[in-house]
């Protein structure tokens, strides 16, 4: 939360200055436009609202007395706790838009696995404790930020197909989807980044970002379409499978831990360690595209926070991500802790991981906020 220290005037990407009291959900102002060709004035970049309805749209940047006047006029609310201005959109109450059985399938696994937390004071022991955080090791770190984010998503490194059907069944054990609709939403995200389209951006609120899109999916097929960008899983029968058979996976689980440990078992190492890795990873969707710093030149609202990167096993340095997305590392900078990195690098080592893709120094300069 490093831009929280100082309180720069607004920033906010902007479209054209014909639309500035328009009725039209989408965020439009006068127009100020620079290229990576241009030196920028060494200034922190602490909010930057998209607008812009598709990937590829040139990113302007607009600050000043127009921010503050038309936040005054009161056309755009700020993000908690943030120099994030938003603009208003006509709220729809959750009881009035259309609900499908997916919907309701989702709430009623998210509301569970907090609703089981509330025992865990009653379940304790050291036993389940220590359960609950090797599976968030095997569940976090090898299997989201590893094998769905960086190896599946972005294709950043390679395994033999046996190590990464293994570390793809890890992921599949967080309780976030299966690895197909999974990689699927983050493309999209990537592709449509603080749009309009985007499947889960801040610009439609800090609570929307974080975890109110997970129980809409009327919204998300709206802004994205059907899934159409997971080819390369879809074609493989171990990614089909898990497809297929996704929810009995977690509930082996379950049944394996009552086996071994009883309800202190499920009640740790489903409930609390779930929810903990819930959180960590919607954390990246939200805080980090409203709090901390940007590095670079990424044209979205993505943020460097060294908090969520501590939990997230390196995930949270998400403006070095989304300057480069295809890279392994995540921490650029050598005191960047990025464990799901050190992971990867050991796996280089001995010959596991191939194809480890990292940024060069001409990327980094073509990406910087200050380039000659």
């Amino acid at each position: 939360m490093a831009s929280l220290l100082t309180k720069p005037k607004p920033v906010f990407l902007c479209s054209s200055p014909r639309t500035l009291h328009t009725s039209t959900p989408s965020l439009n102002f006068t127009r100020i436009s620079f290229t990576h060709h241009q030196k920028l004035a060494p200034f922190k970049l602490p909010s930057l609202v998209a607008a812009f309805s598709e990937k590829g749209l040139k990113r302007d940047v607009s600050s000043g007395a127009a921010a503050t006047e038309a936040a005054a006029e009161g056309d755009y609310r700020r993000i908690m706790l943030s120099d994030v201005l938003v603009k208003k959109k006509e709220k729809v109450h959750w009881w009035e838009r259309e609900w499908k059985a997916m919907d309701f399938g989702a709430v009623a696994v998210v509301l569970s696995m907090h609703l089981l937390c509330l025992l865990a004071p009653f379940q304790f022991n050291w036993r389940a404790v220590s359960v609950a955080f090797g599976l968030y090791i095997v569940t976090g770190l090898l299997g989201i930020t590893l094998s769905f984010h960086r190896n599946l998503s972005h294709k950043a490194f390679k395994l033999p197909k046996w190590l990464e059907y293994l570390f793809a069944y890890c992921g599949a054990q967080a309780l976030q989807g299966n690895p197909i609709d999974w990689v699927s939403t983050h493309r999209y995200h990537h592709q449509f980044c603080d749009s309009d389209r985007d499947p889960h951006s801040p610009l439609d609120g800090f609570w929307f970002s974080h975890m109110n899109w997970m129980f809409d999916t009327n919204t998300i097929t709206q802004r994205c379409g059907e899934p159409n960008n997971v080819g390369d899983l879809e074609k493989q029968p171990f990614y089909q499978f898990l497809r297929d058979t996704y929810i009995f996976h977690p509930v082996a689980l379950a049944v394996a831990l009552y086996a071994m440990g009883g309800f202190p078992f499920i009640v740790w190492g489903m409930g609390v360690r779930i929810v903990w890795v819930y959180h960590i990873t919607w954390l990246v969707n939200s805080a980090c595209h409203v709090w901390g710093r940007q590095a670079w030149n990424t044209g979205d609202l993505s943020k460097n926070n060294w908090w969520v990167a501590a939990l997230a096993f390196g995930e949270g340095w998400h403006n070095n991500h989304h300057a480069f997305e295809f890279s392994a590392r995540h921490g650029l900078e050598w005191w960047q802790l990025d464990m799901t990195w050190y992971v990867v690098r050991f796996l280089q080592a001995i010959g596991l991981a191939t194809d480890v893709k990292l940024p060069s120094e001409a990327q980094k300069k073509r990406m910087a906020l200050t380039s000659d």
